[in-house]
């Protein structure tokens, strides 16, 4: 059979057809339930993600509910734990070898409970969002995690908490404010009920918003602050 035969009966595809490559490719990582998470897959399937996509759900722990959610919604996962690594650099190695291989544009950590080491920061520079459940510069940095931050909030007798979404550096809670959101304190508020409030009207919304906008490239760093352009 000739050549020419052959190209006429199967003609050459482009195995890239149809592949955006505008969108961005969004890795979350995850510790525990998931619920940020599944503020994100809600804004996603909503079309809220400004052209993002999940590529990826990373979690530390093979029990993580999270990891039930994504797969729920057709989200592919990995599991890596700490404990399969002799150390943190070599955890964080593993990590950002995982990144590179899901094309991640934006990493989100989303309840990420594990350490990591400043390689993951320097690989990904304003390239990591985490959500943190109070007004940075309150309640945040080295303890403040979970249920700890809403305890604090309240033993100091704040008026308003909140929640804050930031680009992560190697300094905990330190790195560019993006968004925050506040959320008023009630007399009767215990940290379970204060803790649900600002997931349910801060966290929830701000963070497939800051999503969004990294997403549509309106985000800049500049002298450590992140501008919002439109």
């Amino acid at each position: 059979m000739a050549v020419t035969d052959l190209q006429e009966r199967t003609p050459w595809v482009d195995p890239l057809e149809g592949i955006d490559f505008s969108a961005k490719n969004i890795v979350v990582l995850v510790s525990g339930g998931g619920t940020n998470l599944q503020a994100l897959i809600n804004a996603q399937e909503r079309g809220e993600l400004g052209g993002g996509i999940i590529k990826c759900v990373i979690s530390s722990r093979p029990d993580a509910y999270a990891l039930k959610r994504a797969k729920d919604h057709g989200i592919p996962t990995r599991v890596i734990q700490r404990k399969s690594f002799p150390d943190v650099e070599a955890y964080s190695n593993a990590l950002i070898e995982a990144l590179y291989q899901e094309y991640a544009d934006l990493v989100v950590q989303a309840g990420f409970m594990t350490i990591l080491a400043p390689s993951v920061c320097r690989a990904y520079q304003n390239k990591i969002i985490n959500v943190h459940p109070a007004l940075i510069p309150s309640f945040c940095g080295k303890g403040f995690y979970g249920l700890h931050v809403h305890e604090a909030a309240l033993e100091k007798g704040v008026k308003v908490t909140g929640a804050t979404v930031h680009f992560v550096t190697e300094v905990c809670d330190g790195g560019p404010i993006i968004l925050q959101k506040a959320v008023d304190i009630l007399p009767d508020d215990t940290p379970e009920t204060l803790q649900k409030r600002v997931m349910e009207q801060a966290e929830w919304k701000i963070l497939p918003q800051a999503v969004k906008l990294f997403c549509e490239g309106k985000i800049k760093v500049k002298n450590g602050k992140a501008i919002i352009t439109e």
